[in-house]
């Protein structure tokens, strides 16, 4: 060896040799509990699959539909009962479903 060099170190390895899958293995199963009951059920997510189905329904409701004419406004076509009354119902109808769904006891 020249004067220049630094020695080499030495490394001791002891135990387990660990891959990176074994590693991400031993974290999935850390992170995953099967002790801790799941915080939702399968009724939940059907209510909330229907809160969700309402809110969309109220947005088709409240969109489409134009003017026959460019030239012409007519407020029937803009301010019909089922833009103004009928989707916010259906669409205030969806979200309170989403809260149901989300209180509600197992």
């Amino acid at each position: 060896m020249s004067a220049n060099t630094p020695p080499k170190k030495k490394v001791v390895v002891t135990g387990k040799k660990s891959t990176p899958a074994a590693a991400s293995r031993a974290r999935r199963s850390e992170s995953t509990r099967s002790d801790e009951p799941l915080l939702y059920g399968r009724t939940h997510y059907y209510i909330m699959g229907a809160g969700i189905l309402l809110i969309a329904l109220g947005l088709i409701l409240m969109s489409g539909g134009s003017m026959p004419d460019p030239e012409i406004w007519d407020e029937s076509v803009i301010y019909s009962a089922r833009r103004t009354i009928l989707a916010p119902i259906v669409i205030l109808a969806g979200l309170g479903l989403e809260i149901y769904a989300i209180f509600k006891r197992s």
